[in-house]
């Protein structure tokens, strides 16, 4: 568990949607809210947050961590029995009547065995983002986190293009990247690393194979690691040897996307109308049906968290929020292209955390 300096305005935030909804607690599963509430990482516990008190569950393993890590923010409960009745008792000693649960991330055989351990009187409520909508908005800590793990996936691509060679396998350019970024500071990779090379690159999600490089062929390599909790997750698409003409005339509509959306990024604008300015560029160069997913999605101390970047999202951009934007072309059987960065929407517009690599 990494420990952090407490502090309790997350909490107080919680507070205020709890008395909103009426509700006298919350039962927090998910880890990274565990861990954005509590700011020390969270493993294999449960959070019950209200006025009358903060209480972390979880068992022997990390107990004395828990405990060193909290001090101010919550008590911390060992449990050797049943964790479900523990929560279920929990609840009763602090005299909660209505508790939120996160609908979303309690499986129902979890939620079935703490209904049954509760007392008379007391009701199980679902909510649904509470603690979520508070992780929008970076604090400058975090964003300093986020751009820290950046610059080690930057300096991780920027490396490995010597190693870019034909004959090599995509898992062996996955091996040097794993290798890489731990030996600068991050502390594990923030998904399983992509590398795709020639045809397999027109699979958005391709799974790292023992397929050889090859010469005139694109690799696209997406990205991304963990330091102190937060992620980063960048994509790159490099060209070994010539340049083909389809190629070149994919790579640099992606690009120009990209750098269409950026530029409309500013507070208020609408999550859409970011993803329209890549997406209507693309369409103009024949590319549209070959770009399927969102435009981007937000990063913190998860890979992919709100707020969403697509044609179905209305939501307005605020000062805070962090999120890739990351449009792609995939030609089937031929080969695919995708140019990821992070930015950050400032009072002023926008801010590139993660730079460039052409």
């Amino acid at each position: 568990m990494i420990c952090l300096m407490p502090n309790n305005q997350r909490l107080k935030k919680v507070y205020a949607q709890l008395a909103h909804q009426r509700l006298d607690g919350l039962l927090v599963c998910l880890p990274a809210n565990i861990s954005y509430l509590t700011r020390s990482l969270s493993r294999d516990s449960y959070l019950v947050a209200s006025l009358k008190g903060n209480i972390y569950i979880t068992d022997s393993r990390y107990t004395e961590e828990a405990k060193a890590c909290l001090k101010g923010i919550a008590v911390v409960k060992k449990y050797t029995g049943s964790l479900f009745k523990t929560i279920a008792l929990t609840f009763t000693e602090l005299g909660l009547k209505r508790v939120g649960f996160e609908s979303r991330y309690l499986p129902f055989a979890e939620y079935q065995k703490i209904k049954d351990s509760l007392a008379q009187g007391i009701d199980l409520i679902p909510v649904h983002s509470i603690v979520e909508s508070l992780r929008q908005i970076k604090e400058e800590d975090e964003a300093s986190k986020i751009q820290a793990a950046a610059r080690i996936t930057l300096k991780a691509l920027d490396f490995i293009r010597d190693f870019l060679l034909p004959g090599v396998k995509e898992i062996e350019v996955a091996a040097e990247l794993e290798r890489f970024i731990r030996y600068n500071g991050a502390a594990a990779h923030a998904f399983d690393i992509i590398v795709a090379s020639g045809p397999n690159a027109a699979y958005p999600h391709h799974i790292t194979s023992s397929r050889k490089l090859r010469e005139g062929e694109m690799v696209l390599i997406d990205m991304g690691v963990d330091y102190s909790g937060y992620k980063s997750d960048l994509t790159r698409t490099f060209f070994l040897g010539k340049i083909n003409v389809l190629a070149r005339r994919v790579y640099n509509a992606v690009q120009e996307a990209q750098a269409r959306a950026i530029r409309q990024i500013r507070p208020g604008v609408l999550s859409n109308k970011v993803d329209a300015a890549a997406r209507s560029f693309l369409a103009e160069k024949g590319f549209d049906k070959y770009f399927g997913h969102n435009l981007g999605h937000g990063v913190g101390l998860e890979i992919h968290e709100a707020p969403a970047i697509s044609p179905k999202d209305t939501a307005a951009l605020e000062p805070g929020m962090v999120f890739t934007v990351e449009p792609g072309v995939y030609l089937p059987g031929k080969l695919g292209v995708r140019i990821e960065d992070m930015v950050r929407v400032t009072r002023e517009g926008v801010e590139v955390l993660s730079g460039t690599i052409d």
